[in-house]
């Protein structure tokens, strides 16, 4: 038995696909797949699937790790290409690789974000403004958690920030912590630079483009 590293883009409507949800479905294409799986001892076997950082509800993914444990003399390219055969539209698996980092040694994830306003002037407006609230080094917000909701500053929490007008769009490269020491979703630094600006885009689009580890190694 062994475990492998499966990537895989989230991308069009699958990014609808609640975290449960998408347990579901690749649990139902590893089995399609027929790869050799390793199953997960007790009453009810299942395929051990390890989902690294869910993603979201609503955003993408361009570089997600899912690990598997498969037994057998079965080849990362065999099992990427036989993977690739039954994954639903939206979901495009784009590299199998041996695990070379632990799950716990993420710290950070790094987003591409754009804001779609009425008006270029508007754009503009709320790129300035947005750039001087992050560093000033303080956007408060309410975060919630397991253990309740609390008041934080969530530039403690975002390691990076640039952000352009162009055109009518807000454009926003971001990295902030990700992992089990610490969380914070971009969307919720979107809604509280919204509110702080009072400038409301007409849409918003996210995606998690890759992860890092401590002193911003990418995740492998």
């Amino acid at each position: 038995m062994r475990s492998v590293r499966v990537w895989f883009k989230k991308t069009g409507t699958a990014i609808y696909i609640s975290h449960l949800d998408m347990n579901r479905c690749l649990s139902r294409a590893v089995v399609r797949a027929k790869l050799p799986l390793w199953y997960t001892e007790g009453f009810n076997p299942k395929p051990y699937l390890n989902f690294l950082c869910p993603l979201p509800l609503g955003q993408e993914g361009l570089n997600e790790p899912l690990d598997i444990r498969i037994e057998g003399e079965m080849t990362n390219e065999e099992v990427r290409s036989s993977l690739c055969a039954v994954m639903p539209q939206g979901i495009e698996i784009t590299a199998v690789t041996d695990p070379i980092m632990k799950t716990a040694q993420i710290t950070s994830a790094q987003y591409s974000i754009n804001l779609l306003f009425g008006s270029e002037g508007t754009a503009s407006a709320f790129s300035h403004t947005a750039d001087e609230i992050i560093k000033s080094g303080e956007l408060v917000a309410e975060k919630r958690s397991k253990r309740g909701t609390k008041t934080v500053n969530l530039c403690e929490m975002i390691t990076a920030f640039e952000i352009e007008a162009e055109g009518s769009l807000a454009k926003i490269q971001t990295v902030t912590a990700t992992g089990s020491a610490s969380n914070l979703n971009p969307d919720l630094v979107v809604t509280a630079l919204i509110e702080k600006t009072g400038l409301e885009p007409v849409s918003r689009s996210i995606s998690r483009t890759r992860l890092f580890i401590e002193k911003g190694e990418a995740f492998c």
